[in-house]
């Protein structure tokens, strides 16, 4: 009789969340690290390319004055300039359609991007073509630099996943280690861009599912994250995107009115959703291709922007002054959270505030539903800062509380906003920490963040998260056992040794000394099987010789464990595991053996259909 084996040998199989081996999660840190300082290069570039072709189209061509966040700005504003709104209404359409026509080139590039990373993670097998990276990048640059109301770092995150898939490709990993350095890419785009690197590493690894978390890939952002961002301040120097207070008192009587407003900002998520799906749907009805429909999304946009800003005039004081209407919003979120020289105090700033966060609202439903290669992320971050700062002006006048800063309240909507229709709290409560520079709103963020959480469960930013990782195909390989029978490759034709009930146990034990290969030993009636002898029985009662002379067959079998012919290699796996059993007898549905099946053949057909499921697709 053959010794006892470890019956966990199947376990790794239909394990979905079994921990990615730790000698490949040191490999993969090695290579993650080659995708932060690729990612930080490549941010350094976009960003470079971007304010370029921004000064280039809206500065010095249209006039057009744009409000800055504090560590926005790579070039200083021009002094002089000639407002010329006739172009400035046209010119989203113009670089709308030229990027349109670039995305023919790579349809998955059109819209914000996080969409398409979160779909190729989970159903592409963490492939994305190389050419993603430069269409994705040109065409941001078009629809971005020429006013689109969108942000950079929602493309960030899937020029940085292709790039992290395709560094895989070219060390030749695994699938699992292609889709970590997937996140791995996308959380040192986003790094190097927004300047957030713990918060954009949790954001890489949080986005992908609503309930879940891509605990594998954490260590691999972080390290990429790092990289990245330290390659972006070498070149631009250290600085925070935001001005703002030096400290937030945390004060336990302001939590009520966090908790109020983060009912505020989520009631503004669902609008924002709802007009965003809008467009959408609205969009695709147009008797357009694909490619030509972000035009219509910029010439609204252009039409929008034109008299909002001379409406606002009379506020700034100067024709041109943009508002935050055009590009990510950060200038607003600047406003909204440390005001401006011409931003008047009392209501007029809630009344400011809140037509600003209106317009936003459809600026960015117009440019991202109308799929123009723009960011969802900024635009989300701007309105939860405008409407939260809007609500922190409002009960300041109410309360007179000197110790209410709306900045505070701005900073908060912030991640509250974005938090909530992202479904990444923790990784948003860090994000807004980093900003802000300390932790002095971890608290009200924390309330803020769980109160949008539960609230706006049933909405989400991005149609291709996933419930959890048990959802995801990346987490699935054994289901490629499902399309697996088990008629396929279990053995037949082998003699075995079978038992009828009357058979005494000492001649049980005399026969299956004479076998080598089997441990489960049917017992059979008329030629059917109607029950088992398991290794286990074998060994009790061989260490009680006392009592073989008055036991039988029928004593020491249990109940039959076997697969059907038709049955998949998933479900004869799982039984077999939950059995404790090594092999099962295969038997037809008049209870006839035909075969038995082995884990050594699961295992052979898994790593089959493994190796078939990975060969290369069409990369370019």
């Amino acid at each position: 009789m053959r010794p006892a084996r470890d019956r966990r040998f199947l376990a790794p199989l239909l394990d979905a969340a079994a921990p990615i081996d730790l000698r490949i999660l040191g490999r993969t840190i090695l290579h993650a690290a080659v995708v932060g300082l690729g990612a930080g290069v490549i941010g350094a570039i976009f960003f470079v390319c971007l304010e370029f072709v921004q000064r280039l189209l809206l500065e010095d061509l249209c006039g057009y004055i744009p409000l800055r966040a504090h560590g926005e700005a790579l070039f200083p504003l021009r002094q002089l300039h000639h407002y010329r709104w006739y172009l400035l209404m046209l010119m989203p359409a113009v670089g709308a359609l030229a990027s349109g026509l670039l995305t023919t080139l790579a349809p998955e590039t059109r819209g914000g991007g996080g969409d398409a990373m979160i779909d190729a993670f989970h159903h592409g097998g963490g492939s994305i073509r190389r050419r993603v990276i430069w269409i994705k990048a040109l065409a941001s640059v078009l629809t971005l630099g020429a006013g689109g109301a969108g942000g950079r770092e929602g493309p960030t995150m899937l020029i940085g996943g292709a790039l992290g898939a395709n560094v895989g490709r070219w060390l030749g990993v695994s699938e699992r280690e292609r889709r970590i350095l997937l996140v791995a890419g996308v959380a040192a785009g986003i790094a190097a861009v927004f300047r957030t690197p713990l918060g954009a590493a949790l954001l890489a690894a949080e986005v992908l599912y609503r309930d879940d978390f891509e605990s594998d890939a954490l260590i691999p952002g972080v390290l990429a994250s790092v990289i990245a961002y330290s390659v972006v301040i070498s070149v631009f120097g250290e600085s925070t995107l935001f001005a703002h207070a030096p400290r937030y008192p945390f004060v336990p009587a302001h939590l009520p009115l966090y908790g109020a407003m983060a009912i505020g900002v989520s009631i503004v998520a669902v609008v924002f959703l709802w007009v965003l799906r809008f467009v959408q749907r609205m969009t695709k009805k147009l008797p357009l291709p694909a490619w030509a429909r972000p035009a219509i999304g910029g010439l609204c946009l252009g039409v929008l922007c034109v008299p909002t800003l001379f409406i606002f005039q009379k506020y700034t004081g100067q024709p041109g002054q943009g508002l935050g209407i055009l590009g990510g919003g950060y200038g607003a979120a600047q406003l909204a959270i440390s005001g401006a020289p011409w931003l008047q105090n009392g209501w007029p700033a809630v009344q400011l505030l809140l037509i600003l966060g209106t317009v936003k609202l459809l600026a960015a439903s117009l440019t991202i539903g109308s799929g123009g290669s723009a960011g969802d992320f900024a635009p989300s971050l701007a309105l939860g800062a405008i409407f939260g700062g809007a609500f922190g002006y409002a009960v300041k006048l109410v309360w007179a509380d000197p110790r209410l800063d709306p900045g505070a309240f701005a900073l908060v909507g912030m991640g509250t906003l974005y938090g909530g229709i992202a479904h990444v709290p923790l990784s948003a409560m860090v994000l807004v920490c980093e900003l802000a520079g300390s932790y002095d709103l971890l608290v009200p963020l924390m309330l803020a963040e769980g109160i949008a959480f539960v609230a706006l469960r049933k909405r989400t930013l991005y149609t291709a998260q996933l419930p959890s990782q048990r959802d995801s195909p990346a987490h699935h390989e054994s289901d490629l056992l499902k399309s697996i029978p088990v008629a396929r490759v279990m053995t037949q034709g082998r003699p075995f040794v079978s038992f009828e009930k009357a058979t005494s146990a000492a001649t049980v034990l005399q026969r299956v000394s004479d076998t080598n290969w089997q441990d489960v030993f049917p017992v059979v009636e008329e030629g059917k099987m109607v029950g088992m002898i398991t290794a286990d029985a074998l060994r009790a009662i061989g260490s009680s010789p006392e009592s073989q002379p008055w036991t039988v067959a029928a004593d020491l079998m249990q109940v039959v464990v076997a697969a059907r012919p038709e049955d998949d290699l998933r479900t004869a796996a799982s039984t077999m595991l939950e059995k404790a059993l090594r092999e099962i007898p295969v038997v037809a549905a008049d209870g006839k053996i035909l075969g038995f099946l082995d884990e050594a053949d699961i295992a052979k057909a898994y790593l089959n259909a493994t190796q078939s499921s990975k060969r290369p697709s069409t990369l370019f």
